[in-house]
């Protein structure tokens, strides 16, 4: 974060009080223990009910099912901001696998539905998780193949995904399905639930995220409730367009969190080692690096907290959000990158943060929306 002495336009006392709070817990409940679990590959559950006691995980949430009522994305952003500190994406990923898992039956569902899947997920007794990306498709949507027919008071769930966030451990699980004809008209999400006859799921090991734990998951004539079905029948493809730009905004803050990191963490290394009798940082090149990457930082927050202030007056600037997703991610890549230069063969090694961001940043210019789609649905937004 730049540090001129001039306020914020747009933060207030309690984004800050909020910013303190999860500083706090990141260096008391996540930065002493990101290596074990990178080891285990999963975090511990008892994490999310410190999650929950901190005010992680019911940002923007119904406030009468546990959440905090406040739709303002900077509380949102500040979050992912501040998580990024561990320097473990996985440990985002999988802590708040909620946040695209949710949304949806927090925006479309029923009473019943938020008191089942929503309230325990802020409590933090609960881990819901989101199934779009199948194994034949990525972010076609709209093409995907798993279906779901109806049969009485259940749908026969048939088909696959893949690349699943929380997968494994998921109590619930918000998955797109095709209950109509083909294109986005015949798209619904239904909440399948762990435990489920016909559903099964295996691990997928990554060049990162090593903590969060990433499956395929697996339907076979697997009977789910239409109690369980998310808003109307073939109506699912508008909830989950809705669901990707708050994604794509949160993949925003974490790609300016870890370069920030990284950042920080390169100039601090870079004042304190020696090379050739002087500190590292006396050398024009290690200089002109640091300052590339803080010229790339600041416009890509500016972007950022003004795209939060516009949808906090009631925009939604799609294309927008797209570019700053492209920006910041590949700005990411190239600061992850020069960290690491900085750092030599101590950047090298396992336990520096900045060679766990280096592996895990090119998976924030696929999630979401890879770069390519990223812009061509910007072009098609601006009108060309």
């Amino acid at each position: 974060m730049t540090h001129t002495g001039a306020p914020h336009p747009f933060l207030t006392e309690d984004h800050e009080t909020y910013r303190s709070q999860l500083r706090r817990f990141v260096q008391k409940e996540c930065d002493p223990h990101i290596e074990a679990w990178e080891q285990a590959g999963e975090l511990p559950r008892s994490l999310q009910l410190k999650a929950a006691e901190a005010g992680v995980l019911g940002i923007g949430f119904p406030e009468e099912y546990g959440g905090t009522g406040d739709d303002d994305p900077f509380y949102q952003t500040i979050m992912a901001e501040e998580l990024a500190r561990s320097g473990s994406g996985g440990l985002i990923a999988s802590l708040v696998s909620h946040r695209i898992g949710s949304p949806p039956i927090a925006a479309n569902g029923t009473q019943d539905q938020k008191e089942r899947f929503l309230r325990p997920v802020m409590e933090g007794t609960k881990i819901a998780a989101l199934a779009i990306t199948e194994p034949g498709g990525g972010s076609d949507v709209a093409s995907l193949r798993t279906t779901a027919l109806l049969d009485g008071d259940h749908y026969i769930v048939n088909g696959s995904k893949t690349f699943i966030t929380s997968g494994m451990r998921a109590d619930f699980i918000t998955v797109a399905v095709r209950t109509g004809g083909s294109g986005m008209g015949g798209v619904s999400l239904l909440v399948v639930e762990a435990g489920t006859p016909g559903f099964t799921r295996s691990p997928l090991q990554k060049m990162g995220w090593w903590c969060s734990d990433t499956a395929t998951l697996y339907f076979q004539d697997c009977r789910v409730p239409v109690a369980n079905r998310i808003g109307e029948e073939n109506r699912g493809f508008k909830a989950i367009m809705e669901n990707f730009n708050n994604e794509r905004l949160m993949l925003c803050a974490q790609a300016w969190g870890f370069g920030q990191v990284c950042y920080e963490e390169a100039l601090a290394y870079a004042r304190d080692r020696q090379t050739f009798g002087q500190p590292l940082i006396a050398r024009q090149v290690i200089r002109h690096k640091l300052t590339d990457m803080k010229m790339k930082l600041d416009a890509i927050k500016a972007q950022l907290d003004l795209l939060c202030w516009q949808i906090r007056q009631g925009h939604m600037p799609v294309a927008e959000i797209c570019l700053l997703k492209n920006l910041s991610t590949g700005a990411l890549e190239w600061i992850a990158g020069e960290s690491v230069q900085i750092f030599g063969g101590a950047g090298y090694l396992r336990g520096a943060k900045v060679e766990r961001i280096f592996r895990e940043t090119k998976v924030l210019s696929i999630g979401g929306g890879a770069t390519e789609i990223m812009k061509d649905l910007a072009s098609r937004q601006l009108g060309y």
